[in-house]
């Protein structure tokens, strides 16, 4: 990685990708800064989905925030000077704190999965779907507690707060190159030995979650399909319905929005060379603009939320709507029994 000159942002880089984040940024401040609302005023926070929605929402907002700073380096990092405050700023506020990030709404969204998947077997019946009562059985179970909830994401922010002030730390004692003029630059762009061994575990762990939400999924799949073979689907099995709607949809968000990245990240590792410019320059800007695609991805989740939960429906709209103290009490019954049919989900 000696030639300096040979990356050189195209237009595709720098109008298309700085216009895109400027897009994501209002909607995704807006939509999450809303459903934070939700959450601090209007929704219960000892129902374990709504722990893990919480926190979904926290990682969205870092993600959205460094929306400026991407945009303006797509667009002026080219002019920068490596090593310059705008380019540090950049780089640590703007692709570290979203790459971290975009893992946490990984990590939030499979144990989403495993949560609804393992509350299924809450008040069990003949026809409910059985966990092993194993030590993988007992731990799928835990992903449904509020308590292991809260600890699991305090465990989670703390790993990423770790990941941060160690990278943060490298990066600033670093010496600079004058190797690399600009802030545009390979080592920028793919990192080096140390952020490409960390961005493949990175790889493999969304690897882990993907296929742990793909086999939740399979599972309340095929026990569906087996109630549906021996008896006729009630009201209550109308729920699990629900739930594998739910697991469809974070299979759809990680097939959709991550999947890409993460397939084209060991391709991007394994071809990267200077011997051949315009490959690298293609190579790069696939990589940003799949990297665009999956930070998309906190912009919609207040909108998919939005969508899928009715209760959530129901109190945004009450946040927004003036009622007496008598329609205020009859929504506030109608609430009450929409979270004790909903406790499924709990």
């Amino acid at each position: 990685m000696n030639n300096s000159s040979c990356l050189q942002p195209s237009p595709a880089t720098t109008v298309a990708l700085p216009i895109i984040y400027s897009c994501l940024l209002p909607a995704g401040i807006f939509g999450n800064i809303l459903a934070v609302c939700v959450f601090a005023q209007k929704v219960p926070t000892r129902r374990t989905q709504y722990i893990y929605l919480a926190n979904l929402v926290i990682a969205n907002l870092l993600v959205c925030s460094t929306m400026p700073f991407l945009a303006a380096y797509f667009a002026e990092g080219h002019r920068w000077p490596y090593g310059s405050l705008a380019c540090r700023i950049a780089h640590h506020l703007g692709a570290l704190v979203m790459q971290v990030s975009m893992y946490v709404s990984i990590t939030i969204l499979c144990s989403i999965a495993l949560s609804q998947y393992a509350t299924l077997t809450k008040n069990c019946t003949q026809h409910c779907p059985a966990l092993p009562g194993n030590f993988h059985g007992r731990l799928l179970h835990k992903f449904r507690r509020p308590k292991f909830a809260k600890y699991l994401c305090v465990v989670i922010w703390l790993i990423v707060l770790c990941i941060t002030f160690t990278a943060i730390t490298y990066n600033v004692q670093e010496r600079v190159s004058e190797e690399f003029p600009t802030c545009y630059n390979i080592k920028v762009e793919a990192g080096e030995h140390p952020a490409m061994i960390a961005g493949s575990l990175a790889t493999a762990c969304f690897f882990v979650s993907f296929m742990t939400v793909l086999w939740s999924y399979y599972s309340l799949t095929r026990h569906l399909s087996r109630i549906q073979k021996n008896t006729s689907i009630g009201e209550k099995h109308l729920i699990y319905r629900k739930v594998k709607r739910n697991i469809l949809v974070i299979q759809m968000i990680l097939t959709v929005c991550f999947l890409p990245y993460h397939i084209f990240k060991p391709i991007f590792y394994a071809l990267l060379t200077n011997n051949d410019c315009p490959r690298l320059n293609y190579l790069v800007e696939i990589k940003n603009f799949l990297t665009c695609l999956a930070a998309a991805k906190s912009s919609l989740d207040p909108i998919i939320t939005f969508l899928l939960d009715k209760t959530f429906k129901k109190r945004l709209y009450g946040l927004f709507t003036k009622s007496t103290p008598e329609h205020q009490k009859r929504n506030n019954d109608i609430f009450t029994e929409m979270e004790r049919n909903m406790e499924i989900f709990s």
